[in-house]
């Protein structure tokens, strides 16, 4: 995906009301996720409770928030190129690469969030005998920001791609080129290790157990395993669908669509969680199973990308051979 090039529209229209009504969402939704984390750099804390382990680690945690407060602000700036006419000329692995990685973590807190509020306990809430994390509050705000920021920046995404390569994705899976050399067997490759990535977080959810020794799992931690595992499954059977040009009628924009996202949330979240968790030195908070579970997740996440890359490649052949 990422070399993907296209001619211009023979005339790029401005922005419309409603797209720019959709871009200001997305700006205002990250201000206050921006102005909690500007705050705590500067060594505020507000929403952070007496006790709570973000205070261990200062500079660490200054480090995580600087690396977060950049990648919000980038939010703010993909808005801006998808809906500016000079956002047509951007090369693609500029625009594809952040908004994959957007969508891979902004999609699970899209899904988890409204799901812990039905069915699970109150987001932020820990058992008496434990210390809050943070106060309730900031996960309300935080998450519903990441949630207008999803939404917003997605509908701009989708508005985008369609202009630029929608001429490329027409049609059913069955209208897929063959695959050319090993392609083909690389995507069963990455659809095999998603589907691998989707067991322990499916065990998680399903038992109430991590992977640590006689470590129970909240109902809402179990929620999370359950969609992480899900987005995991995805990514395989639309992996394999792609691979091997299953279900001929499947449209092939909602198949890219699965693959698009649910890889991105293996890569994406896999490799946060491998950065966060070899920055805290705990073997404990971070046994090495997971480190290297997170870091197949990554493996999986950058397959599908550069199976992406490939499958984009044949289909602009494609298009030009056939006219």
């Amino acid at each position: 995906m990422t070399t993907l090039t296209a001619p211009l529209a023979p005339a790029v229209r401005p922005p419309s009301a409603a797209v720019r009504a959709l871009r200001a969402v997305a700006v205002v939704a990250c201000v206050p996720y921006l102005a909690l984390k500007v705050s705590w750099i500067a060594g505020g804390r507000l929403g952070i409770p007496d006790g709570s382990a973000l205070l261990e680690m200062p500079a660490l945690m200054a480090l995580a928030n600087s690396v977060t407060v950049l990648m919000d602000a980038a939010v703010i700036a993909l808005a801006l190129l998808l809906t500016q006419t000079w956002g047509r000329r951007v090369p693609a692995a500029l625009l594809v690469l952040p908004t994959w990685a957007a969508a891979g973590l902004l999609a699970p807190i899209m899904t988890a969030f409204p799901l812990q509020l039905l069915l699970g306990d109150s987001p932020g809430v820990t058992p008496p005998d434990e210390t809050p994390f943070l106060d309730p509050w900031v996960f309300t705000v935080v998450y519903g920001g990441f949630i207008l920021q999803g939404l917003a920046l997605g509908a701009l995404f989708v508005r985008y791609a369609k202009e630029r390569w929608g001429h490329l994705w027409q049609g059913p899976v069955a209208g897929l080129p063959r695959p050319a050399g090993r392609t083909g067997a690389a995507g069963v490759a990455g659809a095999v290790l998603a589907a691998a990535c989707s067991v322990p977080h499916l065990l998680a959810a399903c038992t109430g157990h991590g992977s640590a020794a006689g470590q129970a799992l909240s109902v809402n931690a179990r929620l999370v395993s359950g969609v992480h595992g899900a987005f995991a499954l995805t990514a395989a059977t639309g992996l394999l669908v792609l691979a091997l040009r299953l279900g001929g009628r499947i449209p092939l924009r909602a198949v890219l669509a699965a693959v698009w996202t649910g890889s991105g949330v293996l890569g994406c979240w896999g490799g946060w969680m491998l950065a966060t968790g070899t920055m805290a030195g705990n073997a404990e908070a971070a046994p090495l199973a997971d480190l290297l579970a997170y870091a197949v997740q990554v493996i999986t996440g950058l397959l599908a990308l550069v199976g992406g890359r490939s499958l984009f490649a044949r289909l602009r052949q494609q298009r030009e051979h056939t006219g």
